[in-house]
């Protein structure tokens, strides 16, 4: 009673890569960083391992080396910048970095020849994203410059969407247009990825040799009919009630009573908070799932605590379950819906969840 909890259905996870490998003839690379999301990265990347995936992305380096631990035989990508001190866990430990810009890759470069080894790398090309990468059109002098300092092999080339709307599809367009003019200087048959979820949910044109699959895999932003595939939540966020309460109507909740009772009713005291993860933007606006029921969210969310009003007849007890993200009885409450509240994407919801806080995984 005194913390919330998450559960993972990895059995849903499972279904959602057939479904994409199902759809999707190219290769997928799992974008695991950020700890999958909040998701828990070792046990959803050895989940998604044994349904056959090969090919994992993280952004740090510190990320790779504890996936490598789990998984010893598969491919790892570093989305983002490596430092050259680090060449030799790279080259031990067979993990592949991006390379970021010129500079980078020489340092890389001169890093791996002072090993006396060559580091396998995949050159980022920036077509509109406007973070990481080479510019789009100085490619060719680049991997000349790689060449000739010598202690790289261009494994691989990709870029990022920095827009893609299927219904506005030109600003995606240019940039999948000066992926291709790169690719034109580069090796025939390099390994080349560039779709995003969203790009690969509606363009096949760009699927090219592997498709960097995220929050698609995590169950979001997949439901379109349309799409090619469509995938479903694999995460709930529950707590417990740790106190009900009748009072009037007129009765004052939370810091500086924000919110006043306009009935006498029954507030449930839950056990989560923004210390949680549970969003402050949240207060009297959100909902929760109790008895099947939803209950809002009432006063302001504290460190620690939420109050929510369950209703003068509800039959609430100390100890109930509460649904903070998920589905209970035929109600759901899922991490989209709590974006929009939170006026931010769903990634933030799933990754605001604390770390510490028990993962429990199921195979449902």
């Amino acid at each position: 009673m005194n913390k919330s909890w998450v559960e993972v259905n990895l059995g849903q996870l499972r279904r959602n890569i057939r479904a994409l490998h199902d759809s999707i003839p190219a290769r997928m690379i799992f974008v695991v960083k950020a700890d999958a999301y909040g998701h828990g990265l070792v046990p959803v990347a050895r989940a998604a391992a044994e349904e056959g995936v090969k090919w994992f992305a993280v952004a740090y380096l510190e990320e790779a080396l504890e996936l490598r631990a789990a998984l010893p035989e598969v491919d790892i990508l570093v989305l983002g910048c490596v430092l050259p001190e680090s060449t030799g866990q790279l080259l031990e430990q067979r993990i592949i970095p991006i390379i970021t810009d010129r500079e980078h890759g020489l340092s890389l470069a001169a890093a791996a020849r002072a090993w006396g080894k060559t580091l396998p790398v995949h050159l980022k090309v920036d077509t509109g994203m406007g973070r990481f990468g080479v510019q789009w059109n100085e490619v060719e002098e680049t991997v000349k410059a790689f060449d000739a300092a010598g202690g790289l092999e261009l494994a691989g080339v990709c870029s990022h969407f920095a827009k893609v709307e299927p219904d506005a599809p030109d600003a995606a367009c240019l940039q999948a247009k000066k992926f291709c003019e790169a690719l034109k200087v580069l090796p025939k048959g390099i390994f080349t990825h560039l779709s995003s979820s969203r790009s690969a949910l509606y363009f096949p044109e760009w699927d090219f040799d592997a498709i960097r699959q995220g929050i698609v895999l995590y169950g979001y932003g997949a439901q379109d009919p349309a799409g090619r595939f469509q995938t479903r939540p694999i995460l709930q966020w529950k707590t417990r009630v740790a106190q009900v309460k009748a009072v009037p109507a007129g009765f004052t909740v939370g810091y500086y009573g924000t919110h006043t009772t306009e009935y006498p009713t029954q507030i449930a005291t839950l056990a989560v908070g923004y210390a949680d993860g549970y969003n402050r933007a949240l207060s009297n606006r959100g909902d929760v799932l109790i008895g099947g029921r939803r209950c809002a969210v009432v006063g302001r969310v504290s460190m620690n605590w939420i109050t929510v009003d369950v209703g003068p007849d509800a039959n609430v007890r100390v100890g109930d379950e509460a649904v903070l993200i998920g589905e209970q009885v035929e109600e759901a409450i899922w991490s989209n819906e709590l974006s929009v509240l939170c006026r931010t994407i769903p990634y933030e919801i799933l990754t605001s969840i604390h770390g510490l806080l028990k993962r429990k995984y199921v195979s449902g």
